[in-house]
């Protein structure tokens, strides 16, 4: 008998009839002779609503009261899909992530995984019981309740299929990993294996299939991920090994990511520290950072302070949701390196190309960047690293981008 943990997320779960479907299909696994157990996410707009219901009182909350608020979706959905397996005439039990326990660090609203103890969830499939996981969440030394970011039930069910030793199955409302998003270019085709590495990277770059960090535990721990739709038994994408990958192109997909939002200091003093400075208190406040580009001086009157010290211009993105606490940060920080004033940008999106192959094949970044100049548009920024290229560009120009390097790959059509 093998174990397999299911998860289900938001629009799996969005109604009583689409629970009911989900209770279904753990239940027909089990009858073919596994054990299952379940990881549900909130019904859909559920989080959304109650993170409104906080920002209606107050701008920026306490991040642990938003956990312990946030972290309530995944209960209802966990004791819900518990009943209507039991309605089947199925066994469950529902845990929340304090039960099993999963042991997270104390970063509020972005929580790591520390350590998970199964016991529980092996005690209720002994007795035959599906066993029912809230997702998203855990609890800190101190008992606090913590979440581990938005799309965290992905990595709350790679991790226990980590520690109990079993595949995972990711079900969603899409049939799979897609060379892009389907919704921009009609030509994306269906990916039916991909290695781990392009699957972080695209989960980095904003493809929204699978949250980066389930990724990293699933390559960590060697975990196999299958994708698949929750609406229909067709197979889906495996994320596995590299050497179990079957694509060997040059470029495997293309992101976009309407989430970034750019700072740029402006005239900050050019001297060692400086920039260790402004991204040691971003860190301090556990904001993530994206591209870091800081411009060399150039010598001009525009890079001199008043008393003609030399300056420079540091800019970087972050995640749209970090933007209200990084200019908090900046405000604080802008006088200790006595930057000359601070400007903000969010109408700006991030276009990615991701493929193994890009290893090996020279002419890949000059073939990306002849393709968005043949469409007109200017790129802001670049950022790079060894299987992926990515560009800022205009938010006005973000589906025409996604269009240009996906048919300019060849990556439309059959595999």
């Amino acid at each position: 008998m093998s174990l397999i943990v299911q998860k289900f997320g938001g629009t799996s779960v969005g109604s009583i009839e689409r629970i009911q479907r989900a209770a279904a299909r753990a239940l027909a696994t089990q009858q073919a002779g596994h054990d299952v157990v379940v990881i549900v996410s909130a019904m859909s707009g559920e989080t959304n609503r109650l993170l409104k219901l906080a920002s209606d009182i107050a701008p920026v909350p306490d991040a642990r009261e938003m956990d312990a608020l946030a972290a309530t979706g995944e209960q209802v959905s966990a004791a819900l899909m518990a009943i209507a397996i039991q309605a089947q005439g199925g066994k469950a039990r529902s845990f929340l992530g304090h039960q099993l326990k999963i042991l997270t660090d104390s970063a509020y609203t972005k929580a790591r995984i520390k350590a998970i103890d199964a016991q529980r969830l092996h005690e209720a499939l002994a007795g035959g019981k599906i066993a029912v996981v809230a997702g998203f969440q855990g609890v800190d030394d101190a008992g606090n309740i913590t979440t581990l970011g938005r799309g965290g039930s992905d990595t709350s069910a790679v991790a226990i299929a980590a520690a109990v030793g079993a595949e995972c199955e990711i079900y969603t409302d899409v049939d799979g990993v897609y060379t892009t998003d389907p919704n921009i270019c009609k030509t994306a085709r269906k990916i039916e294996r991909i290695s781990y590495e392009e699957m972080l990277e695209l989960a980095s770059l904003g493809a929204k299939v699978l949250q980066i960090r389930s990724v990293e535990v699933a390559m960590k721990y060697g975990v196999p991920v299958h994708v698949r739709s929750s609406f229909s038994d067709v197979p889906g994408t495996w994320v596995v090994s590299e050497e179990q990958s079957l694509e060997s192109v040059t470029v495997t997909g293309v992101a976009l990511d309407r989430n970034e939002a750019r700072v740029m200091l402006v005239g900050v003093d050019d001297k060692p520290g400086v920039v260790a400075q402004i991204f040691g208190a971003l860190a301090e406040e556990n904001i993530s950072v994206d591209m870091i580009i800081q411009n060399a001086p150039s010598y001009g009157l525009e890079t001199r302070g008043t008393s003609g010290e030399v300056k420079a211009d540091v800019t970087f993105t972050v995640g749209k949701a970090d933007l209200p606490r990084a200019k908090l940060v900046m405000e604080k920080v802008s006088s200790g390196v006595r930057a000359m004033s601070i400007r903000y940008e969010e109408d700006i999106v991030k276009v990615s190309i991701v493929g193994l192959g890009m290893r090996t094949h020279a002419g890949v970044a000059a073939r990306m960047f002849q393709l968005l100049a043949a469409e007109g548009i200017n790129i802001q920024a670049i950022s790079t690293s060894e299987i992926k290229i990515s560009c800022l560009v205009s938010t006005k120009y973000a589906e025409l981008a996604v269009r240009a390097l996906h048919d300019g790959f060849g990556l439309g059509g059959k595999a």
